[in-house]
């Protein structure tokens, strides 16, 4: 952790000297942003130990929901917020990334602001809007496909490998946080789509093992996925702010709709501990509740 903490250290000063000296900020807003940025940092130093540069969209999102929890108003986290994207702002003009991970992340407008679920019918619209007759079309809809019916994170999918397909078995591998690996369900409809993309892959000579590529031959980057669910979503008529991590979030309500137990979820999207499933599928306690009284013998007997 320490050297990570000497990363954060040593860019929140350059920020701060950047914020004062070309913003121009008073003096009581870059202590606020310095306050909001310590407070983010070490949140994610305690709960991931890894630089800025490492920050995924999902952390911050966790982070939010930690204040949240705290209590604290919605002002002071859309604040906070704002704080966090002029901060990865920053890191994009020193070019210490190549995309920011707050870019699509919306300020709450009353507690926690969970992504908004996609209907199996919208999701039905917006596959249906890529055009299968291209080769980037049948890509698309092969990516689309397997991130929806697998609940992948966004760096899940985009680091995807050939090898990592278990097609006879009906499982892929994913490696997940922390270098973890999990055998995730594929659906029918996710491999047959994928066997196609498959197809006009091998026909482009390429060695890569990375599963999905662009144009180039390389792995697709995150804005690359954000945009061409954006777009679909345009074509599909989908209003509804969505990203990559709606589809995963899409995922696990809609199994738990149908009937799969919450450590079934969880197991399958790769979460540590149960209490981040029950926020990504805003699981309505209540019904835990109910169940414990229901079936629970020491207050069945009651």
């Amino acid at each position: 952790m320490a050297e990570n903490s000497e990363r954060w250290r040593k860019i929140l000063q350059s920020y701060c000297s950047y914020i004062r000296l070309e913003k121009r900020l008073s003096e009581n807003t870059e202590a606020s942003y310095r306050r909001d940025l310590l407070s983010f940092s070490h949140f994610i130093l305690r709960q991931w130990d890894v630089a800025p540069n490492k920050v995924e969209p999902e952390m911050i999102q966790r982070y939010l929901g930690w204040l949240y929890d705290q209590r604290r108003e919605p002002a002071s986290q859309a604040r906070a917020l704002s704080s966090i994207k002029s901060f990865f702002g920053f890191l994009l003009l020193e070019e210490r990334l190549e995309s920011s991970p707050a870019e699509f992340i919306e300020a709450p407008r009353s507690g926690r602001r969970l992504p908004d679920t996609l209907t199996t019918a919208e999701i039905d619209r917006l596959l249906d809007s890529l055009d299968s007759s291209t080769p980037k079309g049948r890509r698309d809809s092969a990516m689309l496909e397997v991130l929806y019916s697998c609940g992948l994170r966004v760096s899940e999918l985009t680091s995807l490998k050939m090898s990592d397909l278990f097609f006879g078995e009906g499982y892929i591998r994913v490696v997940g946080k922390g270098n973890k690996q999990r055998l995730v369900p594929i659906s029918s409809v996710a491999r047959d789509k994928v066997q196609i993309y498959l197809e006009d892959r091998r026909k482009s000579n390429t060695n890569s093992d990375i599963l999905f590529l662009n144009n180039r031959g390389n792995a697709l980057t995150r804005v690359m996925l954000f945009t061409i669910i954006r777009q679909a979503a345009l074509r599909a008529g989908i209003t509804k702010q969505i990203s990559p991590h709606t589809f995963r979030h899409s995922f696990a309500t809609h199994l738990l709709e149908g009937g799969a137990s919450i450590r079934q979820v969880q197991e399958m999207l790769g979460h540590e501990s149960i209490l981040t499933t029950e926020i990504y599928t805003h699981l309505d306690t209540s019904h835990l509740r109910s169940t414990v009284e229901k079936h629970h013998p020491l207050v069945s007997e009651e």
